[in-house]
């Protein structure tokens, strides 16, 4: 997979495994869950403007948006249950 620019992205194909997945409420929020976790939550503009690029992305591009939507959220508290 490669972004418009031709730069490689998921050199490593940790994408592959899906670890992402989201849930759209009916208010218009988007909660964001990696490996079953809630990761983050997004609101207002940000979560219509994900909605929108995600109703047209296919499985792949869906998992690079919710990976880019979440940032470097892991840092030290993942192994926390």
């Amino acid at each position: 997979m490669s972004t418009q620019d031709n730069k490689p992205v998921d050199q490593r194909g940790k994408l592959d495994e899906t670890p992402f997945e989201c849930q759209i409420t009916k208010d218009g929020r988007v909660m964001l869950f990696w490996f079953g976790k809630h990761v983050k939550t997004l609101v207002g503009k940000e979560a219509q403007k994900f909605i929108t690029r995600f109703e047209s992305a296919d499985d792949a591009e869906a998992q690079l948006l919710m990976a880019k939507a979440t940032g470097n959220f892991k840092r030290g508290n993942e192994r926390r249950d």
